[in-house]
C-alpha cells in the first residue's frame, strides 16, 4: 500500500510492519551465538504479532534461497550494529546528567525496559497509537516493568507533536537526548526537515541528538532498480516460506533529496559528527558481503553548544 499524507497503520501493517521486522533482526542477535546485543523483549514482539515477513529472521532456514539467506544475516548485522550504536549514545547521555529521553518513532524499541538506566530518567516514545498499545499489551501480558519512568505520547509525527509531548511532561528548558532511528527515509523531505527544526527548538545546550538517515547514492536509478527487484525477490520467498501476503516495503519509505542533516545541525549549533555504514560494521566486527543489501546510511551522533 503506497503512502498518503494522513495513512495510519497497525503493527503488521505498512510502516508498522517494518518496527517488527527490526525486533525479529534483534530476537535473531539475541538469540545467536555471540551477541552483540541483548534485547530479550523482541521475541515477545514478534511471536505476539503472528506471520508475516519477520518471520523469515526467526524461523529456520531450510531451502531459503541463498541471496535471500544472506540478506537475512545482513539485515540481522545491521541492525545488531545500529542498535549498539543507539544504546551507547542514551547512556553516554545518561552517565553525563541528562534525565529526558525521547525516541521518536519508538515502534518496539524496548530500551526503556532493557537498559541500565540512572535513577530519574524518563523516556518519552512517540508512535501512532496502535503501534504503542500493541507494544503496551504484550509487554503487560509478560510483567514486564521498565527500568526508568516510561511515558508513551500517542501522536503522529507529521502532526503537532511537540504540543503532544509537552503535555505529557516534557519540559523543554532541560536538555534532552533525541533518538529518530529508522525514521526519516520513512517521511516526505519537507517532513523530515521540520522534524529536525522541531527537535532544535525543544534543545537547550546539552541536548543530544542521534539519528541515521539516507546518504551517498541512495537515489541512484540503477541502484533503486536492483533494490525494487531485490525486495521482490524477499516478498515471493516471504509469501513461499511464511503463506502470508507482506507489505512492499520498498513503498513505504520517500526517495526525495534530503537535507545533509549533520551539515545542517553545524549550521545551527550543534557539535555533530556522522559515520558510514561501513565505518560502523567494521567498528563492531560485522560485514555485509554484498555493499548493496542496504540501502546506504550514515550515522549522526550531535549535541546542542551553549549559544
Amino acid at each position: 500500500m503506497a503512502r498518503a499524507d494522513d495513512d495510519t497503520w497497525d503493527i503488521t501493517e505498512s510502516v508498522g510492519a517494518t518496527a517488527l521486522g527490526v525486533a525479529a533482526a534483534r530476537a535473531a542477535e539475541t538469540d545467536s551465538d555471540d551477541p552483540l546485543i541483548v534485547d530479550p523483549f523482541a521475541r515477545l514482539f514478534v511471536d505476539a504479532a503472528g506471520q508475516g515477513l519477520w518471520s523469515m529472521y526467526s524461523g529456520p532456514l531450510g531451502d531459503m534461497e541463498p541471496d535471500v539467506r544472506a540478506w537475512r544475516q545482513a539485515m540481522v548485522d545491521f541492525m545488531a550494529v545500529r542498535t549498539a550504536f543507539f544504546d551507547e549514545f542514551f547512556l553516554d547521555a545518561a552517565h553525563s546528567g541528562v534525565r529526558q529521553m525521547v525516541i521518536l518513532a519508538a515502534g518496539l524499541d524496548a530500551r526503556a525496559w532493557r537498559l541500565p538506566w540512572p535513577a530519574g530518567v524518563t523516556v518519552y516514545e512517540l508512535d501512532q497509537p496502535k503501534v504503542l498499545q500493541f507494544k503496551s499489551r504484550t509487554l503487560q501480558r509478560h510483567g514486564a516493568r521498565p527500568g526508568a519512568r516510561q511515558v508513551s505520547v500517542p501522536v503522529d509525527l507529521r502532526h503537532d507533536w511537540p504540543k503532544a509531548l509537552q503535555e505529557a511532561g516534557f519540559d523543554a528548558s532541560k536538555p534532552s537526548a533525541w533518538l529518530a532511528e529508522g525514521l526519516l527515509r520513512y517521511l516526505p523531505a519537507a517532513a523530515q526537515d521540520l522534524l529536525i527544526q522541531r527537535v532544535h527548538a525543544l534543545s537547550p545546550a546539552g541536548s543530544r541528538l542521534a539519528a541515521n538517515s539516507p546518504a551517498g547514492d541512495f537515489l541512484n536509478p540503477e541502484r533503486l532498480k536492483r533494490q525494487r527487484q531485490r525486495a521482490q525477490r524477499l516478498r515471493t520467498e516471504a509469501r513461499r516460506l511464511t503463506g502470508t501476503e507482506v507489505p512492499d516495503v520498498e513503498e513505504l519509505w520517500y526517495p526525495e533529496e534530503r537535507t545533509d542533516l549533520a551539515d545542517w545541525l553545524r549550521q545551527h549549533n550543534w557539535d555533530a559528527s556522522s559515520v558510514t555504514m561501513a565505518e560502523m560494521l567494521a567498528r563492531y566486527a560485522r560485514s555485509i558481503p554484498d555493499e548493496e543489501a542496504l540501502p546506504p546510511t550514515v550515522f549522526v551522533r550531535a549535541q546542542r553548544l551553549a549559544r
